[in-house]
């Protein structure tokens, strides 16, 4: 049946309206990417915190990777360890801090510097822990959304932390007082003594893609296939039907 002449001749034409639902849907995925917008942030120069994310919600897109500055003060002995942190392809150890702010009295936590060896990392806190409270500080850092929670794996305590929870960590601040908490965190662009400053990249310029024309190129591709299978479609149904004359022939006679 798909070998005889008329349903060769309906191939084609089911196979050249493809293959013009498939040159239209090109046309349309190559204007979603001509039509991209660059989203060119400028996450290097230095704005206040306040300016850029409010304690105790979201934090909106545009923060994530800007640099800030923040003025207030560290409380000594709520450094906590967080590990399977990686700085220059070295795993190792995070001292993370906690810094109340002057402007708003809102905790943030602020990655204050990394360690290859726990030992190292510990000694530090330890040595943090015997700091003055209250001293004045100010910090540059670049603000990070906060990460979720994980569970140690097998083997491991599980009271390590492998991410930096805002949600946890005020948990384990012993002066933390229900103040308001921001949503993300800070890595510091110092580090405290005995520690080396934390790998901070400069975060890609984003993309914004034209996505109802993407959809259109979708739409297109379904057409380009639904032509094809038309055409199959129709193919057994006239065989189907010459089989049913045929058998209704036999039987007759």
């Amino acid at each position: 049946m798909m070998m005889r002449p008329r349903w060769v001749l309906a191939l084609l034409l089911a196979l050249g309206v493809a293959a013009a639902f498939a040159i239209l849907g090109q046309w349309q995925l190559e204007r979603a990417i001509d039509s991209g917008e660059v989203v060119q942030r400028t996450t290097e120069t230095v704005l206040p915190l306040a300016d850029v994310v409010q304690p105790g919600g979201a934090a909106p897109t545009k923060a994530t990777g800007q640099m800030v500055r923040a003025s207030g003060a560290f409380v000594p002995g709520d450094d906590q360890l967080v590990s399977d942190r990686f700085n220059g392809g070295t795993s190792g150890f995070w001292v993370v801090g906690h810094f109340v702010t002057d402007t708003d009295s809102a905790s943030i936590p602020v990655a204050r510097g990394w360690a290859a060896d726990e030992d190292d990392a510990r000694a530090v806190m330890a040595a943090l822990a015997t700091d003055a409270p209250g001293q004045a500080a100010t910090i540059t850092g670049r603000f990070v959304p906060a990460e979720a929670p994980e569970v140690p794996g097998d083997g491991r305590d599980p009271h390590t932390m492998t991410t930096v929870s805002p949600a946890a960590l005020l948990n384990l601040w012993a002066e933390y007082t229900e103040q308001p908490v921001y949503s993300g965190y800070l890595v510091d662009t110092d580090a405290a003594d005995g520690l080396t400053v934390i790998d901070s990249p400069v975060p890609g310029d984003d993309v914004e893609l034209n996505w109802l024309n993407i959809f259109y190129a979708l739409e297109w591709a379904v057409f380009a296939g639904f032509a094809v299978f038309l055409w199959y479609r129709l193919v057994r149904d006239a065989w189907e039907r010459e089989r049913d004359e045929a058998e209704a022939a036999a039987a007759a006679t």
